[in-house]
């Protein structure tokens, strides 16, 4: 059964317009107000009548487990005889991460530089470091096979004098190995950050639609309040499948939280009908429609899906690839929050995500009591909590 994190808000349905963006087939469809969209679902219903009424903030529940900070448990996975085959199945390989941190001669972190590496002139992977100065960059991670001679990092467009050291699988090895740099000079980075949904809107979606409503508006809330005198832009895509309705449509970026929610209160969960979805258009949408902005303190991308891309048709992997490259290269953290589904190749695409931008996996559990059975994470000890707890921690550790 397919979850839900369908973000759609019932708190704020006030007369406020705001201006979003219809994309079908990714075609810009045009413009319209909050009061043409209200009542847009099925049967006249204002959320299309697939969600639950009364639903409350905090009742979902969810774990956490990052990859990148768990190296030799994600080494035995992939080297396992179960998932070891997930690399290929997906054409994505990290046997061959460089792992940076940046400070200055104080030790204080620096956020938003410029990190590149290359080999004999070639860029292999070109990322920001994160709000503590930290950054994970690839040597080809989309073959199997690559060579890791000749390599130079740089730093805010300068070359570092010695090779970065790699981290390959090593299950007896629990954290990577950490290349150290100080940089005397950093121009400081915008007091800004951008967070985006991108939502799997397929009808399969509905069925936790109004807890999860709630728990946004919980979200966006506390989030936007413990951020101090950092400036929050937030924004949205929802997508469906290739023969629905729409494959994508999008609120841009904005400096008013208020306007996502009223955004996000007029979606609904239809169509659908098979397993994969169309995420590499939705992530496609994500960087082609909104606007990240580059020097701010940081940028997430929360994905909230329940099924996997269609791997088996031509050009999605590529598809995938490429725009897990930008999403690096712009410095936009991809934080999968996988919801019910039977799919270890839905799980594993999400924690490659993860991985390769340096974000992290979500994934809901059955201790809320709502819903179907969700699959069992393949992760070690993790701490069960409310979803919306789980979501401004995330927040307050990759933005404060």
């Amino acid at each position: 059964m397919k979850k839900t994190i369908l973000l759609a808000l019932t708190g704020l349905m006030g007369l406020v317009s705001c201006s979003v963006y219809d994309v079908r087939m990714g075609e810009v469809d045009g413009m319209y107000s909050m009061d043409k969209m209200a009542g847009a679902g099925p049967a006249g219903m204002p959320n299309g009548g697939q969600g639950r009424p009364g639903g409350k903030a905090g009742i979902l529940t969810a774990g956490e487990w990052n990859d990148l900070d768990h190296w030799d448990f994600w080494s035995g996975l992939m080297g396992s005889q179960d998932y070891g085959g997930m690399s290929q199945y997906w054409r994505m390989y990290t046997p061959r991460r460089v792992a940076v941190r940046v400070a200055d001669a104080a030790g204080k972190r620096l956020p938003a530089l410029r990190i590149t590496l290359e080999q004999n002139q070639k860029v292999l992977w070109s990322t920001l470091t994160d709000n503590q100065g930290e950054a994970d960059l690839w040597v080809d991670p989309f073959h199997a096979q690559a060579g890791t001679d000749n390599l130079v990092l740089t730093i805010d467009g300068k070359p570092q004098a010695s090779a970065p050291k790699l981290s390959p699988w090593n299950v007896q090895q629990e954290e990577a190995e950490v290349n150290f740099y100080i940089v005397d000079k950093a121009k400081a980075p915008e007091k800004r950050a951008d967070i985006a949904f991108i939502v799997d809107a397929t009808g399969s979606m509905g069925d936790e639609i109004e807890f999860l409503k709630k728990d946004l508006i919980n979200i966006l809330d506390r989030a936007k309040g413990g951020l101090g005198e950092i400036e929050l832009r937030t924004a949205t895509v929802f997508y469906r499948d290739t023969e629905d309705e729409y494959v994508t449509k999008f609120s841009p970026f904005t400096d008013d939280y208020r306007k996502t929610i009223q955004y996000i209160a007029m979606q609904y969960a239809d169509g659908g009908g098979d397993l994969p979805e169309a995420v590499h258009t939705a992530l496609e949408a994500g960087l082609q429609n909104l606007a990240w902005n580059t020097s701010a303190r940081a940028r997430i991308a929360f994905l909230v899906l329940d099924a996997p891309a269609h791997q088996d048709h031509q050009g999605v992997v590529e598809s995938l690839q490429a725009s897990i490259r930008e999403y690096a290269k712009q410095g936009v953290k991809l934080i999968p929050v996988f919801c019910s589904s039977p799919s270890k190749e839905c799980e594993f695409m999400c924690r490659f995500f993860a991985v390769l931008t340096g974000g992290t996996y979500v994934f809901l559990t059955d201790d809320s009591g709502v819903g179907g059975d969700h699959i069992e994470a393949s992760v070690g000890d993790f701490q069960v909590e409310p979803l919306n707890d789980l979501l401004v921690r995330l927040i307050a550790k990759y933005v404060g």
